[in-house]
């Protein structure tokens, strides 16, 4: 049974191809990924965020699963995430706001008595 769904499969490949060829379009043009980013390559490397004070080689990016090490960190005393963010990442994470200008208060005209 699952070698007739293998064959299947491989079949229902081979059409959609060539359907796609035949059309001059890729996967990709018909079913674009989120974002409207290619599905095409690796994705791109993060700059780590946060540094292991013990042991400087072991980094994290501050995505996905914590490490064991971020974990073990965080229970030591007087020990916060803040703590342990790299001085390269902090400058970039805080980036200075911008001034705001307000409008001029609007003159209301006085009424005229009389």
């Amino acid at each position: 049974m699952e070698s007739a769904r293998k064959n299947h499969v491989k079949e229902v490949r081979t059409k959609i191809d060539g359907i796609l060829a035949g059309a001059s379009l890729s996967i990709g043009d018909v079913y674009p990924t989120r974002g409207g980013k290619s599905a095409k390559g690796p994705k791109a490397a993060v700059a780590p965020k946060y540094r292991n004070p013990g042991n400087a080689v072991q980094t994290w990016s501050g995505r996905g699963k914590l490490p064991l090490w971020f974990n073990e960190a965080l229970k030591k005393k007087g020990v916060t995430a803040e703590s342990l963010l790299i001085a390269s990442a902090t400058a970039k994470a805080a980036p200075a706001k911008k001034a705001v200008k307000k409008a001029p208060a609007k003159k209301v005209p006085a009424k005229k008595k009389g």
